[in-house]
């Protein structure tokens, strides 16, 4: 089993920092202490009353993580961390970062030769840029064909450079999608042309739903905000959705939104009396309005939103409650949406120790394959990115929430994780300020060439 690997390894570790120069310390930083005071209550699968193998010691980890759900809150990672050091002997310093500053604090370490020894995040950053840059150790020996089959395809393919190299070991994931008003759709006789067991719709039913909606309401019911990029997953997804039209490549070094699959879609969308191009409205304004009763679907949605629906920082008039509102695939001809999603994971930056990445594998096994990787994908608050780990059956692992289980129904749908396409940052402003322009009017077919014409020329500079 792997379990029995992970000490093998944390031992392997030990031996290897044994023959190492004592002194060396390439791998340190100056990472923060997590709180002390914090709960370090046991885990599933703690060896509390059983007799198990004194652990392994190993060399001191240091671990940066973004805020990915309660991995950004000490004492829930202390508890977790507590329990790997517990089972293997090897600490583990954290140190928590924003994503305000987050990038720099990395891009200054790594300039200082003080990276941390391992980072918590998603492929834009660990893939498309430090990986990329060849900061990152390939992970490719830690997955085998078992690994393979039951990681999500979609997630192993965002985690895994053009290379060949895999810069992230997968963790979580979720996926962006829509939402409704069913109280709404009901008056006006649009709930027909939902499939509320499977969260799915086709194009041809999402178009006369909006036309039912707006013959009951007189009034636009759904909005493409195009202020900025805040929630531009949605817009995106809705029009890569309607038509099957794709954003970028599936090697991702170019983008492919000038495909005309997709000039369709907008054409489409800009034709609907119930739709709207709003470039008074970012992805929150959106949900704003939602709330408030003025729009009857919401292209901008997760399941933090589901979640807690009325309890959401949305402002003030909200006229739905969480009840009236279902969550939706985007819609698409055959009915089977590619969703938008959040990836996130572990990476080990090559600081030239062997031992520590060697602890550092040990710290990515006990997390992601193993029987403690419920508590840490329960910890992130999203979505196993596995199906099952060493043994241990992950598709039931929300059974105790009803929003989560009943929300993983949407996992199977995630789609092409195109986030990692070169020129990412400046293809995202030229997406929102097409938009802007086809909502004032402009030829489609010319300005969403324009604007791809432009990331494309950006991501090549």
């Amino acid at each position: 089993m792997k379990m029995k690997k992970v000490l093998a390894l944390a031992l392997a570790a030990a031996m290897s920092l044994s023959m190492a120069a004592c002194g060396s310390s390439s791998g340190g930083s100056s990472a923060g202490q997590p709180s002390t005071g914090g709960s370090s209550a046991s885990q599933p699968g703690s060896s509390a009353g059983q007799s198990t193998p004194t652990p392994a010691s190993g060399p001191e980890l240091s671990l940066w993580t973004y805020p990915i759900g309660d991995w950004g809150k000490e004492d829930k990672v202390k508890a977790i961390t507590d329990a790997f050091t517990a089972d293997t002997g090897i600490p583990v310093k954290v140190e928590y970062l924003a994503y305000a500053d987050g990038d720099d604090k990395v891009n200054s370490a790594i300039t200082a030769n003080a990276a941390p020894d391992l980072i918590m995040e998603g492929p834009e950053r660990l893939v498309t840029n430090w990986g990329d840059k060849g900061y990152l150790v390939d992970l490719s020996d830690m997955f085998d064909d078992t690994d393979k089959n039951e990681i999500n395809a979609a997630a192993m393919a965002a985690c895994t450079h053009s290379n060949g190299a895999v810069y992230e070991y997968p963790l979580v994931i979720t996926a962006h999608c829509m939402a409704i008003n069913l109280n709404a759709f009901k008056e006006a006789g649009a709930d027909q042309y939902l499939d509320l067991e499977n969260h799915t719709w086709t194009t041809e039913n999402f178009i006369k739903a909006v036309d039912a909606l707006y013959a009951k309401y007189n009034a636009p019911v759904g909005a493409v905000y195009c202020k900025g990029q805040g929630g531009d997953q949605g817009t995106r997804a809705l029009v890569n959705n309607l038509y099957g039209g794709t954003f970028a490549t599936s090697s991702h070094d170019k983008y492919t939104w000038d495909d005309p699959l997709n000039v369709k879609a907008l054409e489409q969308l800009k034709s609907m009396n119930g739709i709207v191009f709003d470039a008074s409205l970012e992805g929150g304004d959106e949900i704003a309005k939602f709330y408030q009763g003025i729009l009857k679907m919401a292209f901008c949605w997760n399941i933090a939103q589901q979640l807690n629906p009325n309890q959401a920082d949305t402002g003030a008039g909200k006229t739905i409650s969480g009840e009236d509102i279902v969550f939706m695939g985007f819609p698409s001809e055959s009915g089977t949406p590619a969703l938008q999603g959040g990836i996130w994971g572990f990476g080990i930056f090559n600081n030239g120790d062997d031992a520590k990445v060697e602890a550092a594998k040990t710290f990515i096994e006990w997390m992601c394959d193993s029987e403690h990787t419920v508590d840490a994908v329960k910890t992130a608050n999203y979505f196993a990115a596995r199906s099952a780990a060493e043994g241990t059956d992950l598709s039931s692992i929300w059974a105790d929430n009803e929003v989560m289980n009943e929300y993983q129904v949407l996992m199977p749908y995630l789609g092409d994780y195109y986030q990692v396409t070169k020129g990412w940052a400046g293809a995202r402003t030229e997406w929102w300020n097409m938009l802007q322009k086809v909502g004032e009017g402009a030829d489609i077919a010319e300005t969403v060439a324009t604007y791809a014409a432009n990331a494309n020329a950006a991501a090549a500079s």
